[in-house]
């Protein structure tokens, strides 16, 4: 019996071909697993990107009005400030009165003991 070597030649390429059907197929099915994962991670993302952006929401939120409550306070300090201005002011001009009127005490004092 002899062996055709063009009959082996067929029979190898026809293995290989086989075997590249069954590569393709695995290509295929490997191509939809990473599909699917690439859509679940996706939606993953989306779903973290909606969370985060709702926290920064939150937090925007919550700056907005430690903003206010501090501008508040600076505004009633402020006017603080200026009461305790005002308070300091008449208190130096009613010094200076003070001042004069011990010295026209002490002169009235020197004049009636002479």
């Amino acid at each position: 019996m002899t062996v055709d070597n063009s009959d082996v030649t067929i029979e190898i390429l026809k293995g290989i071909r086989e075997e590249i059907r069954g590569t393709r197929e695995e290509m295929h099915a490997t191509r939809e697993e990473l599909r699917a994962e690439l859509q679940a991670t996706r939606e993953e993302l989306r779903a973290e990107i909606r969370e985060t952006n709702h926290r920064v929401d939150r937090l925007e939120h919550r700056v907005v009005e430690s903003e206010i409550r501090t501008a508040t306070a600076l505004l009633e300090v402020n006017g603080t400030m200026r009461d305790v201005r005002d308070l300091l002011r008449d208190r130096f001009d009613l010094r200076d009165r003070v001042e004069r009127c011990e010295r026209d005490i002490d002169e009235l004092k020197r004049a009636g003991r002479s």
